[in-house]
This record gives structure tokens, C-alpha cells and sequence, in this order.
């Protein structure tokens, strides 16, 4: 819906037989998923897996303030840190993202970008050695970043504080799956101060901050 896509799917709604099996999946249900619900399904049966909004208990979830000439040299000390497996971080921007993999490369880590500007080629290759373990660091957008299920992930990282708290709940639920504990770190700095509010309000607990 956010990304404008509702106009398509009406279209392709509009398009099918009106006697069908229809089967819609959404990570949340929140008011606008319950309302495209009851346009193109009959009296559908309900089932939620977890509830809106719910974070992983088994995540550790931490704030760490920083300047923003800092965020590099934090997240060189995280991924070096022994007990890190894998992490995925998510930047704002696919500007952004490049710029985080060139930092890396240059204090000699691995890493690399997957977003909208790169062919499907180098992102399938990107996730391919990344859930291979051959690739220790993959930086993502969010857009890009959909979809995938990834196992395994130790640390997720937000490079930048997401506008949308529900965007934090989706990021930071790509660790800490199948049974495991994951960690999720956040940079935040004095403009992200009522965003981080705004995301511990929505999953009604306190992010420990550094």
C-alpha cells in the first residue's frame, strides 16, 4: 500500500472470476491491511501468528548514541566482535548503503549492498554469499530487504533510525528466528530521539540505551 501498489491489485482483482480461493498474507494487520481485506475477501477466515506490532523476546535490543562521523567506527567494532555471525544493516538510502560497504572495505571487511539500483544478478549473488557465511556484512534498504528470509542472522543493525516504528519491528525480526536469541543495535542521535519514543511505544518496552 505504501508503495503505491494498491491500484495494481485492484486492477488484477477486477480481473479474476468472481467464484475463487483468495488468500491474502501480510507481517501486520493494521487498519488499511483489515480494510483491503474485506474489499476483495468473503468472509475470511482470520489467523495471526503472532500479534501486531510484537517484537521477538529473544532479541536484545539496544541504542547506541553516536555522532555521525562515529557510526562507522561502531559498527567496524560490532562486526569484529567474536560473537558476531552474521549482520545485516539496514541504511536509509542506496546512497547510503554503497557509501557504508566502501567504508568498510576500506577498514578491511567484507561487505556488500544489496537496493533497487542493482541488477538481480548482484543481489541474488550478494544473498547467496551472505546465507553461504562467505560474506560476513550485508548492508540493505529496506525495499530491497523485503521479502527475504534469511536464517541464522546474529545482529541486525540500524545504521539510521527507520521514520515508520513499524519498519523497526519488521528489520529487527530478521534475527533471533527458528529457536535462536539475536541482537538488534540501533545509532540514534538527537533528531532520533522521538523516533526511538515512537518505537518503544509500539512495541511497549524499553530500548536500553548506551
Amino acid at each position: 500500500l505504501e508503495f503505491g501498489f494498491i491500484k495494481d491489485v485492484q486492477k488484477i482483482i477486477s480481473l479474476l472470476p468472481k467464484e475463487r480461493q483468495s488468500l491474502l498474507f501480510s507481517a501486520t494487520m493494521p487498519s488499511d491491511i483489515r480494510s483491503l481485506s474485506k474489499e476483495i475477501l468473503i468472509e475470511p477466515e482470520n489467523i495471526e501468528v503472532t500479534p501486531e506490532s510484537s517484537t521477538v523476546e529473544r532479541i536484545k535490543q539496544t541504542a547506541k548514541y553516536l555522532r555521525p562521523d562515529e557510526k562507522i567506527d561502531e559498527l567496524t567494532k560490532i562486526i569484529k566482535s567474536e560473537r558476531v555471525k552474521s549482520v545485516l544493516v539496514f541504511s536509509r538510502t542506496k546512497h547510503g548503503a554503497d557509501k557504508i560497504v566502501k567504508r568498510l572495505l576500506k577498514n578491511s571487511i567484507e561487505a556488500v549492498a544489496i537496493h533497487g539500483n542493482k541488477s538481480q544478478g548482484a543481489r541474488e549473488r550478494a544473498l547467496r554469499g551472505f546465507k553461504n557465511h562467505k560474506i560476513k556484512v550485508l548492508i540493505a534498504t529496506d525495499i530491497a530487504a523485503r521479502g527475504i528470509d534469511i536464517p541464522n542472522i546474529s545482529h541486525v543493525v540500524n545504521f539510521n533510525i527507520p521514520e515508520d516504528p513499524k519498519v523497526y519491528v519488521h528489520r529487527i525480526g530478521r534475527t533471533a528466528r527458528a529457536g535462536n536469541r539475536g541482537t538488534a543495535i540501533s545509532f540514534y542521535g538527537d533528531r532520533d530521539i522521538s523516533k526511538l519514543i515512537a518505537i518503544e511505544k509500539i512495541i511497549n518496552q524499553k530500548i536500553i540505551r548506551k
